[in-house]
Parts: C-alpha cells; sequence; structure tokens
C-alpha cells in the first residue's frame, strides 16, 4: 500500500536534486553582477551566507514543485511537464512574493524600497522560473511513461 506513496517521494527526490542545483548556480550567477552587489550592500546581506541560503531555498521550493507536479499532474493545465512546472513556479513566485519579499522590502525604513523590491522580485523570478524550467525538463526526459494516476490513487488510499 505505500509503494506508491515512497514511488513518488523518489521520483519527486529526482527533480529536487537538478532544480535546486539550477536555482543555485542562477543565483551565483546573478549575485556576480554589480546591481546584485548594490543590492546585498543596501540590504546587508552577507555573500558567503546568501549562498547557503539559496541552496536551502532551492531545494525547499524544489520540492514543493516537484511533489505538487507528481501528485497532480493530471489536473495541472498543460500537456508538457516544463509547462506544467513553469505554471507551478509561477504560482510559487507570487507566493513568496506576496508573503516574503513585499513584507520585507516594501515595510522596510528606506528611501529606494519601491527599487529594492523590484530587484529582488526580478532575481526572484528568474531564479524561481530556472528552477521550474530544469524540474519540469528532468521530468519529461526521466519519466516519459509516467502515469500519475497510480500515484494519485494510492496516496489518496494512504492518507
Amino acid at each position: 500500500m505505500m509503494t506508491g506513496s515512497q514511488g513518488i517521494w523518489k521520483k519527486a527526490f529526482t527533480l529536487v536534486l537538478p532544480g535546486a542545483i539550477a536555482f543555485w548556480l542562477d543565483n551565483f550567477a546573478i549575485s556576480r553582477t554589480s546591481i546584485a552587489a548594490e543590492y546585498r550592500a543596501a540590504q546587508s546581506i552577507s555573500y558567503y551566507p546568501m549562498l547557503l541560503e539559496a541552496l536551502i531555498g532551492g531545494l525547499i521550493i524544489g520540492f514543493c514543485i516537484s511533489i505538487f507536479l507528481l501528485r497532480f499532474f493530471d489536473k495541472i493545465p498543460a500537456k508538457n511537464p516544463i509547462f506544467k512546472s513553469l505554471l507551478l513556479s509561477f504560482i510559487v513566485l507570487i507566493m513568496v512574493t506576496v508573503l516574503i519579499e513585499a513584507p520585507a522590502k516594501l515595510l522596510a525604513p528606506t528611501d529606494d524600497a519601491l527599487r529594492y523590491f523590484l530587484i529582488g522580485t526580478i532575481f526572484n523570478l528568474i531564479r524561481i522560473l530556472v528552477l521550474g524550467l530544469a524540474i519540469g525538463y528532468v521530468c519529461k526526459r526521466r519519466y516519459k511513461g509516467f502515469n500519475p494516476s497510480v500515484f494519485s490513487s494510492k496516496i489518496a488510499r494512504v492518507a
């Protein structure tokens, strides 16, 4: 009875790692730009802890997208796994922007709060969509014959 649940976790793990690596590499590339250096200085963000936080954030976001992609594969309105993953990534982007980015930047006592909010949102847009693209690509390549209804029905019975 638990084999469906275990199967989806294994499949999710194979999607999380490439997504998190793509997220982190993208974060690293962005962090090398002058605008990112200005952004870090204005927000008092240390460079090396930021890199570690990006890795952890990529793993968490990648895990959420992977689980939702596999669990609700048939219910996501797209045919291609890449588009399904990008749709989920866009939803995560909206959630991160509303729940984390907006309060942190717009309520900060700085003169350029809106500017830094927009910069942070653009950084997140790039990073999260690259993560979704990587997860969708790996899903499409690895699980061509993937039948999500097998996992969905077994998980529903277990829960």
